[in-house]
């Protein structure tokens, strides 16, 4: 670097932003499309910036706060805080497209009257879509997405979710999820693109280049976050999360531990991340769980000796949502521990005061030294220089031109080719599928038939979900079969799959209903009786029996599967069910192999494909087709 950098760096962040910015129509101004740099080779450019900076304002950057608990706006400012997030259910009041660009705007301009005028990070988990906001298209989740072996499809999905989250302004998804399930009573399997690392490695590193597009100083993408490193789906059942107040007391898997050797934690749950810095990602997540009894969140072995020194990650490390209040000791303990570990930045939602205060505390203390500061600081800005965000000639404010494209046709045309090319066809006895256009009657059936939150599930508008008409836009897959069969064909519904009687032919849409992380453990994994009842009220009446199975893993299926002439897994699709009726009627062959093998029983799980005694009644990579 030229040696009057520092010196023109010292005088541009020396003016203070005290006065409110312009807010323009776009943001795409002054902001490069792509980046080629190395994230190191922004340092000359940050020690300049670091040697500015006081240690509160360096801690501040290390600081990430929910924005719904932020004690006062101006904190943004007087703490120059780094970073904030809107957790599952931190929304704006009316949860509108314009609410929560304005939300991104009025805190990005309180953030840059900081002495400094550092941009924020915005966090958001849009995870199958921008799926906080209304009339966002929500994607299938990750399980669907491996059944697909399509990583071009899966980029673009990510691509087009990185349009719509920087419609609203915010600039930094918590996705990928790249962790590798291996035991589907987890309630975070969806999360997961399957059961192998190979699955991890080549879609994974498909949705880091989707997110960030051309680079992280790309205009249309966000930046990226791989997440959670690692080992989060190999945790070992009754190690999970104890938590007061909670019937039975425990969550048997999620935040549990994992009980692997170094060489097979690194074959299956590090293989994942691999890729994915290759590809780019600017940041990625510890996970809560740990591995043999240690916090990864708390463990310099896995996020500096491991992640940083071998892997060469020159990005930054994100802590989970108050993750460190689980590790062990007081408060000071746990924040000295993960610092020294190798955080960078610490997801605080409420306790952001009292953190940045402990912090500065065990830095005057000695107890995390102020070289470590400086190494997260200087990681963070990495970032924020690619970004563009240290651009003071470029525009950071939402762009609104991005508006019309939101929730737009031409983006659920990439959903629904999605959700087609997830379908998985167990079976399809006597080419029963796929069903003629011109049938009299088709009768439908089941309780997920018309309930677009079911086919979304969990992290869809509410962080766990929620059944009825959760989003706007979309079409259930009953509205979808309607669409799809010719003027001549009627078609009735029940949820109960009673008045079937005299139908051409029967489809019932059963499964799960939402579920997140902690609510989705589940000890079994059986077909609920509603569901058992509606397929075989369908059957009583004579007439094939198509089963569609709207779920976040494999169920046990009993003889609900004996009664089925086809059965079609069509994991949770997202908001874009006419895609579940283009493979049932034709339009397109389906093409999915399974992203998990599917048990016979309980007593087989957790299985996986390479066990000693694998005999599944569905095996990985089993699918039919047309």
């Amino acid at each position: 670097m030229k040696q009057s950098i520092p010196l023109l760096l010292a005088l541009l962040f020396s003016i203070s932003c005290a006065e409110t910015p312009h807010v323009p129509a776009s943001s795409g101004a002054g902001r490069t499309t792509a980046s080629s740099r190395n994230l190191a080779s922004y340092d000359p450019e940050i020690n300049a910036l670091l040697a500015q900076m006081t240690i509160d304002e360096k801690i501040g950057q290390m600081t990430q706060a929910e924005q719904d608990a932020l004690e006062n706006i101006d904190d943004l400012s007087k703490y120059s805080l780094g970073s904030v997030l809107s957790g599952g259910d931190s929304d704006p009041s009316d949860n509108s497209l314009q609410s929560w660009t304005d939300l991104y705007d009025r805190l990005q301009t309180e953030a840059m009257k900081s002495r400094l005028g550092i941009p924020i990070l915005y966090g958001i988990d849009a995870v199958h879509g921008h799926n906080n906001v209304l009339g966002a298209v929500v994607f299938p989740h990750n399980i669907g997405l491996g059944c697909t072996r399509n990583p071009e499809l899966v980029r673009r999905a990510a691509e087009i979710t990185a349009r719509e989250v920087r419609a609203t302004g915010i600039n930094w998804t918590f996705a990928p999820c790249i962790a590798v399930p291996r035991d589907e009573r987890w309630g975070r399997t969806y999360e997961g693109f399957g059961e192998t690392p190979e699955l991890a490695k080549s879609l994974g590193a498909a949705a880091v280049k989707g997110y960030q597009r051309e680079g992280l100083g790309d205009p249309l993408g966000v930046l990226a976050c791989a997440k959670h490193y690692a080992g989060d789906g190999g945790t070992a059942w009754g190690t999970g999360l104890v938590r007061k107040g909670i019937p039975g007391g425990r969550f048997p898997l999620d935040r549990g531990d994992v009980r692997l050797s170094e060489q097979e934690l690194r074959d299956i749950h590090i293989a994942g991340y691999v890729d994915a810095i290759k590809a780019g990602a600017g940041t990625i997540m510890p996970s809560y769980s740990s591995w043999n009894g240690v916090k990864c969140s708390g463990s310099r072995r896995l996020l500096t000796e491991i992640l940083k020194d071998e892997l060469g990650f020159e990005g930054f490390l994100i802590s989970d949502y108050a993750a460190l209040d689980e590790l062990p000791g007081d408060y000071a303990t746990q924040i000295a521990t993960s610092i020294n570990a190798g955080m960078d930045m610490v997801m605080v939602p409420t306790r952001y005061r009292e953190f940045m205060s402990a912090l500065r505390k065990a830095v005057d203390a000695g107890r995390v030294p102020v070289a470590r500061i400086d190494d997260a600081v200087r990681r963070i800005l990495r970032v924020k220089f690619a970004m563009g965000l240290m651009d003071k000639s470029a525009n950071h404010f939402a762009d609104r031109s991005l508006h019309p494209s939101f929730g737009s046709r031409e983006h659920r045309a990439v959903a629904r080719q999605c959700v087609r090319e997830s379908l998985v066809l167990l079976k399809n006895q006597g080419g029963a599928l796929p069903l003629a256009k011109n049938l009299p009657r088709v009768h439908v059936a089941g309780r997920n038939a018309d309930d677009i939150g079911n086919q979304c599930g969990g992290w869809t508008i509410a962080w766990q979900g929620r059944s009825g008409a959760v989003t706007t836009g979309g079409t259930t897959i009953l509205e979808g079969i309607r669409n799809a069969v010719g003027s001549a064909t009627k078609v009735t519904f029940s949820r109960d799959g009673r008045g079937a009687n005299g139908a051409s032919a029967g489809i019932v849409v059963v499964g799960e209903t939402p579920y997140a992380e902690m609510d989705g453990d589940r000890r079994d994994l059986a077909l609920a009786p509603e569901d058992a009842a509606a397929i075989a009220n369908v059957k009583n009446a004579g007439i094939p029996v198509v089963v569609v199975l709207l779920s976040g893993r494999p169920l046990i299926l009993g003889k609900s599967l004996d009664e089925a002439d086809a059965f079609v897994a069509a994991w949770l699709p997202g908001t874009e069910g006419q895609g579940v009726a283009d493979v049932l009627f034709g339009d397109f062959k389906p093409l999915g192999k399974l992203s998990h093998s599917w048990p016979r029983s309980m007593d087989q799980i957790p299985i996986n494909e390479g066990d000693e005694k694998y005999d599944p009644l569905f095996p990985y990579g089993h699918g039919l087709t047309y």
